[in-house]
């Protein structure tokens, strides 16, 4: 298995027992209306930043990614238009994402 395959399924692993670590009590503070509709969005969440750790067109650790009822929300750095872009794009073309919000800044 290769390093970026292995990296992968770790932060998948990690995403999906805190997800369901802290299920109880997050449903109701994220906004969501069930424990499924939370489940959804982490799932999104993880699908999204494992894609971003599979891709050589954007750097996954400087990239912060949240969902709320299929809303994808994009925030931190890139490095050129075109990685903000791409970062979009590969969320947009995951699973389950109803939209995306893009916040990323772009650094000169």
């Amino acid at each position: 298995m290769s390093a970026r395959r292995t990296l992968t399924a770790l932060v998948t692993a990690v995403a999906t027992v805190a997800a369901l670590t802290a299920l109880p009590g997050c449903a109701v503070t994220r906004g969501q209306s069930t424990v499924g509709a939370y489940i959804d969005d982490v799932s999104i969440t993880t699908a999204v930043k494992a894609r971003f750790v599979d891709s050589m067109q954007v750097d996954a650790a400087a990239i912060s990614v949240e969902t709320l009822e299929g809303t994808v929300m994009l925030s931190g750095f890139a490095k050129s238009q075109t990685e903000r872009d791409a970062a979009e794009s590969i969320a947009r073309a995951t699973k389950g994402v109803r939209a995306v919000r893009n916040q990323l800044l772009v650094r000169g």
